[in-house]
């Protein structure tokens, strides 16, 4: 059972969440810098503004930091945009064609060609791009799986794609379910790799622990590297 609510603390707007856990977290995230604070329902709202302008500091810094990363720029999916894909920048082409669907295809290292129907709206080619995203990402995720599986010695996952706003992947492990995020697409394939192994470390702990971080030292020795560069490329134009 949560509860969500928006407090004013040093002149932050801050999303408290009050849900059965045992410690506060404070988490600062893309692309705006919004501040959210999860709590248990037992600390009092002064303790948590304490804890937020203790940290504040910290989620100021994290704040600069996103307003100072760069941007994907706004799509209209017309021929000479660059799109990107697995972390190289495509030039895309558009045709049309008078048949009533969409294809998509890589034409040597550089470049993306959309085949549309005459008259397609820049909706309608957003969506088939994230289409086309997100079959191309499933069929990289499935053997990462796989893979994480054995190597960590647990049980293969339920696992899906699906756009998300703040976070890179997400895992439950009551119900052994793990999520990629879509624009993992678009980022070089050891992210692809890091995330999933992010995720399926939580069956082995659920929290970021001793435990968690034993885990992913030893079977990604880079992987804070990994993670860093991730955080350094180019966020998606969302809304916040």
């Amino acid at each position: 059972m949560t509860n969500t609510e928006v407090i004013e603390v040093a002149g932050l707007s801050v999303e408290l969440v009050r849900k059965p856990i045992k410690n506060l977290h404070i988490g600062v995230y893309p692309p705006t810098g919004r501040v959210r604070v999860a709590a248990p329902p037992a600390i009092s709202e002064d303790a948590v503004r304490v804890a937020i302008v203790t940290r504040l500091g910290w989620i100021k810094k994290k704040q600069r930091e996103f307003a100072g990363q760069a941007r994907e720029t706004e799509r209209r999916y017309l021929s000479g945009e660059t799109h990107y894909f697995l972390g190289q920048p495509l030039r895309l082409s558009v045709r049309q064609s008078g048949s009533r669907g969409c294809s998509i295809e890589l034409e040597g290292a550089d470049r993306l060609t959309m085949t549309v129907p005459e008259g397609a709206t820049a909706d309608q080619k957003a969506r088939w791009l994230d289409a086309w995203y997100r079959s191309e990402l499933k069929s990289r995720t499935a053997p990462r799986v796989v893979k994480w599986a054995e190597r960590l010695d647990v049980p293969p996952p339920r696992w899906g794609v699906r756009q998300m706003r703040t976070k890179w992947g997400s895992c439950n492990p009551d119900k052994r379910l793990i999520w990629v995020n879509l624009d993992l697409a678009k980022k070089p394939l050891p992210c692809l790799d890091y995330v999933v192994l992010h995720e399926m470390a939580h069956f082995v702990s659920r929290r970021h622990d001793e435990a968690f971080l034993a885990t992913l030292d030893r079977h990604m020795p880079a992987w804070r590297q990994t993670r860093a560069d991730l955080n350094a490329l180019p966020l998606a134009e969302m809304a916040p």
